[in-house]
């Protein structure tokens, strides 16, 4: 166990926000948009309210996930992590039963290619996420993309309610303070809403295919000119890439360059 959390944040009652501090060791850099890894042992407590292991856990194993980096990479004294408590998991639980002065494993390096490294500057950029998806983007936000890039930025944040939209106060600051980003959250429950959401209630494809995006910027975003990014829930991810395929756009691999950019869960 290297490492030490220092701040929790309850999001919501099954989201979290972490920040993690090396213990004794100087934290590697990395780009935004990379993950890294957290592990606890079998040993550590299960958050109340969780399901059993669904298969006994030797108390010396290390159970390790990676989760995307949301904290700036020009921060070099902790990293920030963006967790959705998934009940029946085996490392989430123990996350969430994690109290601030723990101790946990987190992985040494960084890694990943979905960042912003591969995409020129004077490109528009649409971050597409669903949940905890939003993490990668913070990073990127973070680590200065709004200082750096020339073309538009839009993040587009699905979730079932407006409690669920991790980071909202802070992307609704930073469009306030740059004309470059547009910031267009989206909830698919407002009926379960304490107070009336005046905001989209649309699944975040449905956004992209009636040009709100393009409206807010006022010109057609188009293969030539604009990249898209996609993270979270796999059944959006799916539906982002055919209505995207639909209007020229390819995906981006090792093999060949296009403007649909992937995260996998």
């Amino acid at each position: 166990m290297n490492a030490v959390v220092t701040h929790i944040m309850q999001v919501s009652p099954t989201m979290k926000i972490f920040r993690i501090a090396p213990d004794g060791w100087e934290l590697p850099q990395f780009s935004a948009g990379q993950f890294a890894a957290l592990g606890l042992p079998g040993s550590a407590n299960r958050v109340e309210g969780s399901d059993p292991d669904s298969e006994p856990v030797a108390p010396d194993k290390i159970i390790r996930r990676v989760y995307s980096i949301a904290s700036s990479s020009k921060n070099n004294e902790f990293i920030e992590f963006y967790i959705t408590l998934v009940r029946s998991g085996a490392l989430t639980p123990r996350l969430f039963a994690l109290n601030i002065g723990d101790k946990i494993e987190l992985g040494k390096k960084a890694v990943g290619m979905f960042t912003l490294d591969q995409v020129s500057p004077e490109q528009n950029v649409v971050l597409v996420a669903t949940g905890t998806g939003v993490a990668p983007y913070m990073s990127m936000l973070r680590s200065d993309a709004l200082g750096t890039r020339t073309g538009k930025i839009a993040v587009l944040h699905g979730a079932s309610n407006s409690w669920d939209l991790g980071y909202s106060s802070e992307l609704v600051l930073l469009e306030s303070l740059s004309s470059k980003l547009k910031y267009l959250p989206t909830i698919l429950e407002p009926q379960r809403e304490a107070a009336k959401w005046s905001g989209l209630t649309k699944f975040v494809q449905d956004i992209w295919v009636d040009k709100t995006i393009d409206n807010a910027f006022g010109f057609d975003l188009l293969p030539e000119n604009t990249h898209i990014f996609l993270c979270g829930n796999p059944k959006m991810v799916e539906a982002m890439k055919i209505v995207l395929a639909n209007e020229g756009f390819k995906e981006h691999t090792k093999k060949e360059a296009g403007q649909i950019h992937i995260e996998s869960w």
